[in-house]
């Protein structure tokens, strides 16, 4: 098969797993092609399969890439308007100010990263059934850890691996109930005020002393 129209290798790559995902959320798996992805992408045919050569090798991609705007989210911090005021140069993280983080990035996936939090929950499912997706799989979930941990070690706890995986459980189930669980249609819209009183409890509860 001859290479596909010039294009920055890495720019197709990623074009071709943001499609991917974005199928996935509109139709699920059973709708990921590579045939679909070429159109809904613009594509000439057969790109896709230039670059992912099976339908393994692209929900793998998807997977990767997911992880990878996951954990930018959480780098970047909240959207403006769930910005915490910034704290003093040189201070302890602020239990409070990392509470607001926390909000404003649920905040965020379930509003406008709603669809790829939904694409998400079915390429994991897809990759725990699937051996030759699992290392994508627990490589996600170890970062998301990491960077938990980080942030719990800096507010103060003395189990930092423990609370991460608390900490992030509990984000996983809030957002699967608020996205797909039985109430989902039914919830009112996400509201920044709640979800920080959420996030505040979560941390709390995840910074507690052990029993």
């Amino acid at each position: 098969m001859s290479t596909p129209p010039s294009a920055p290798s890495a720019d197709r790559r990623t074009l071709i797993a943001d499609t991917a995902i974005g199928l996935v959320a509109a139709v699920g798996l059973r709708g990921l092609t590579h045939r679909a992805v070429d159109a809904a992408a613009a594509l000439p045919a057969g790109s896709t399969s230039y670059y992912f050569r099976t339908r393994t090798a692209l929900i793998g991609a998807c997977y990767q890439r997911l992880a990878e705007l996951d954990l930018a989210d959480v780098d970047e911090g909240s959207p403006p308007e769930a910005a915490a005021p910034p704290a003093r140069a040189g201070a302890a993280p602020d239990r409070e100010a990392a509470a607001a983080a926390l909000a404003g990035l649920l905040y965020r996936w379930l509003t406008v990263g709603r669809e790829r939090q939904l694409a998400r929950f079915e390429l994991s499912l897809e990759a725990a059934r699937n051996p030759e997706l699992e290392a994508d799989l627990h490589r996600a979930g170890r970062g998301a850890r990491a960077r938990a941990a980080g942030i719990v070690a800096a507010l103060g706890s003395d189990r930092p691996e423990e609370a991460a995986e608390l900490l992030v459980a509990w984000t996983e189930g809030l957002l699967y109930d608020r996205l797909a669980g039985a109430l989902a249609r039914s919830r009112p819209a996400p509201d920044l005020a709640e979800l920080t009183a959420v996030a505040r409890r979560m941390l709390a509860a995840a910074l507690a002393d052990p029993a």
